[in-house]
C-alpha cells in the first residue's frame, strides 16, 4: 500500500488536512437552526419564566457554540494538531473570564447601588 491514506489522498502523517464532506456541513447547520429555534421560541412565547430563560439561552449557545467548532471549523482530538487545541483551550478560558468578571462587576455594582 502506498503513503498515501484513503481520505483524499492525505499523508498519513498529516491526518489533519481531511477533507471536509457536505454531509458534515448539513449535519451543522441543522444542529445550529434547532438550537437557535429552540430558544427564540422558549423566548417568544414565554413558555418559562425569565430565569429559566435566560439558562436555557446561555446552555444553547455554548452548546451552538461546541457544534460551530466542530462542524464549521473542523476541529477534532484525534485530528486537530496540539497547538490548536491550546489555542482554543485558551480562548475559551479567556471568554469565560471576561463574561464571568463581567457578570461580577455589573452584579456587585447592582447591589451597591441599589437602596
Amino acid at each position: 500500500m502506498s503513503d498515501q491514506a484513503n481520505q483524499g489522498d492525505v499523508p498519513i502523517n498529516q491526518p489533519h488536512l481531511v477533507k471536509p464532506h457536505l454531509g458534515g456541513y448539513a449535519a451543522g447547520f441543522a444542529f445550529a437552526v434547532i438550537l437557535t429555534a429552540v430558544p427564540f421560541a422558549v423566548a417568544g412565547y414565554d413558555l418559562l419564566d425569565r430565569r429559566s430563560t435566560l439558562l436555557l439561552i446561555a446552555l444553547f449557545a455554548a452548546i451552538q457554540a461546541a457544534v460551530h467548532v466542530r462542524f464549521f471549523l473542523h476541529w477534532s482530538g484525534r485530528r486537530t494538531p496540539v497547538e490548536a487545541t491550546i489555542a482554543l483551550v485558551f480562548t475559551t478560558l479567556v471568554i469565560a473570564i471576561m463574561i464571568g468578571g463581567g457578570s461580577w462587576v455589573m452584579s456587585d455594582l447592582h447591589h451597591r447601588m441599589m437602596p
